[in-house]
């Protein structure tokens, strides 16, 4: 035989009816064509994923294309005067280059695929999984910081109802092999000597994919609309990923949802760091002061101690974002500023002149000379 269809699956010769389906629903999902358009290898491979699936989805043509072998069915050290299995009786006593034949390995090779090339091979790798799918999702500030359930519409791929993800019409989606006839075998002569071998046109299953179903082209896949709930957990900030299970593509694939969080008009955010600028007079800055600040959370009061100058930070613990995993929070910085009185009133200029004269001490003096 010229294919084997385990190999091309990625699954062990023991593998079970539902394991066959899986690993193809994840190839099928890789090689798909309107995944890869354009790419004509991958079409070929899809093309050769169904062949293959077409035949170990069905136990009854699994078990045929077991009885009558494909390349590492030959148990190692089968050779001269040995008889693999299903090859009738032995071989021992004949001159092979009598019958046309160079050699019993020439004539092994013809009536079983080209097992014993076969040995020694490595398992085939392991099917990557299905397609993910990727989706931006804008939040507010404050949805952001407190996380939200909300309902996302996703067009996603996902097995054919027509076909149950065969992309075949039928139940067994497979029509009889004309080569063969449906015996999954072909006549072969050497000599005197009359042989039969594996049906290449069939792989020896004794059928060949049934007609493309219509609802997917073929394909075994179609898209989908579907509307899902997810929920984004607190904290989360621009850049950030939330991973939904099982909700990509067919395979299966998960859904990745790519956040991205609005500015606030007030506070700026670094991580789990909330930051708010809050202006104070210069009363409140030379006597000191309890002033409200803003938070998420409603308002809060801190203390400005006597001669507060302005870019000085005040923590208020734990009224930041939260941190991974929701159990603590972050800390707010309030930044303050001092606002001068207004300038168009007399009696405030009148005041500044006898405060000037009061505390004339020059504040860029401390820098000159440096």
């Amino acid at each position: 035989m010229s294919k084997d269809f385990y190999q091309v699956l990625g699954v062990e010769r023991k593998a079970s009816i539902p394991e066959i389906k899986k690993a193809y629903r994840k190839l099928a999902r890789k090689y798909h064509p309107d995944l890869n358009p354009g790419d004509k290898s991958a079409e070929a491979k899809f093309k050769e994923i169904q062949e293959a699936y077409a035949v170990l989805s069905d136990e009854k043509k699994k078990t045929q294309y077991d009885q009558f072998g494909f390349a590492g069915d030959v148990p190692p050290g089968a050779g001269y005067g040995q008889r693999p299995p299903g090859a009738g009786g032995g071989f021992e006593g004949f001159n092979f280059s009598d019958m046309g034949t160079s050699s019993f390995q020439d004539l092994f090779e013809n009536l079983f695929g080209g097992a014993a090339a076969g040995r020694g091979r490595r398992p085939a790798p392991e099917p990557e999984r299905g397609g993910d799918l990727t989706y931006t999702m804008k939040l507010g500030f404050e949805d952001a910081i407190r996380g939200v359930q909300a309902k996302i519409r996703v067009t996603r791929l996902v097995p054919c109802d027509s076909c149950g993800g065969t992309g075949e019409l039928g139940a067994g989606g497979g029509r009889a092999c004309p080569t063969c006839g449906g015996t999954g075998r072909t006549p072969l002569k050497r000599g005197p000597m009359k042989f039969s071998s594996p049906c290449p046109a069939c792989g020896g299953s004794g059928t060949l994919p049934g007609e493309a179903c219509p609802a997917c082209r073929g394909h075994g896949l179609v898209e989908k609309a579907d509307l899902i709930n997810v929920r984004i957990p607190a904290g989360v900030d621009s850049g950030s990923k939330v991973r939904v299970p099982e909700k990509g593509n067919a395979g299966p694939g998960d859904l990745y949802i790519n956040i991205e969080v609005a500015p606030h008009p007030r506070f700026k955010r670094e991580g789990p760091t909330l930051f708010v600028k809050v202006p104070i007079t210069v009363p409140e800055a030379t006597l000191g002061a309890k002033i409200d600040v803003p938070t998420l959370d409603g308002g809060s009061t801190i203390r400005i101690p006597p001669g507060t100058k302005s870019g000085q930070k005040f923590r208020l613990r734990e009224q930041g974002a939260p941190l991974p995993g929701g159990r603590a929070r972050g800390d707010e910085l309030v930044e303050v500023y001092i606002v001068p009185p207004p300038f168009a009133d007399q009696r405030v200029r009148d005041l500044m002149k006898q405060l000037e004269g009061i505390a004339g001490e020059n504040p860029r003096a401390a820098g000159e000379g440096h």
